[in-house]
């Protein structure tokens, strides 16, 4: 596995509110996780950082082997960190209402989890075709899923910035987790900088670019965002996976 990450602040945000890790502990398993902050005068990057940091830290010093530990352990983790962000924003009032998205993906030797909470995404690119693994936790998904809106009207949607469940804010601390087998291809985790300014159609066409490293097609993420706008802070980061045999990349039981 190679991974390779870029965060940029956009064009029209003073600051970058992202944060993105990529960390290792000492059974050799590996996690990757971008998290998206919201909220307060400067609570958004607070929030973001302490979730990546702070899961980061506790990550390097875990000790667990097998996916369902760490589906156990993950979210432990976020409610834990849930209850650190509510606790810093009712003792300052610069950060009341923060909170922060979450994309994480724990690397095992034949299977990945993916978790998530909030609007930050996890991508499949494999075969030239791109899907998203998981299922956005916002206003406009549920008009989506409910048939009220399009998939391409919610893009565009003023309500596509509420969202429904995040780490902070409320007590709902609730992970999505899904176990998945290793395919040849990558996983791309990013935030709505770019996923609101660049169509699949687009991050599709630069992935499939097999000139580019991933380091490239990062920067190249990026760029096609800030083409589009740059109207948020932009986080990509990709893990590639080269992997001989057939299987198909599909949800695994736990």
């Amino acid at each position: 596995m190679k991974y390779s990450y870029l965060s940029d602040v956009g064009r029209t945000r003073s600051k970058n509110e992202d944060f993105v890790g990529f960390f290792n502990n000492p059974a050799g398993i590996s996690l990757a996780i971008v998290a998206d902050g919201l909220g307060g005068h400067q609570g958004g990057e607070v929030a973001s950082e302490m979730a990546v940091s702070n899961i980061g830290y506790e990550f390097e010093h875990s000790d667990f082997k097998t996916p369902k530990d760490a589906f156990s352990w993950l979210q432990e983790q976020a409610v834990f960190e849930n209850k650190k962000i509510l606790k810093s924003a009712d003792q300052n009032d610069s950060l009341m209402g923060m909170g922060t998205t979450l994309v994480c993906v724990v690397v095992f030797k034949k299977k990945v989890l993916i978790s998530n909470i909030g609007d930050s995404r996890c991508y499949l690119f494999a075969d030239g075709q791109l899907v998203q693994l998981t299922e956005d936790h916002s206003l406009v998904n549920e008009m989506v899923k409910s048939g009220e809106i399009s998939k391409e009207e919610a893009r565009v949607h003023p309500q596509k910035n509420i969202i429904t469940r995040t780490l902070g804010v409320s007590s709902d601390a609730r992970l999505d987790q899904k176990l998945c087998k290793i395919i040849p291809g990558e996983l791309l985790l990013c935030t709505d900088g770019l996923t609101n300014m660049v169509s699949d159609q687009q991050i599709a066409g630069i992935l499939g670019q097999d000139k580019l490293g991933l380091k490239e097609k990062c920067q190249q993420l990026i760029q096609a965002a800030n083409e589009a706008g740059g109207a948020d802070n932009i986080t990509a980061l990709l893990l590639s996976f080269e992997s001989e045999g057939n299987s198909c990349w599909s949800q695994d039981t736990l």
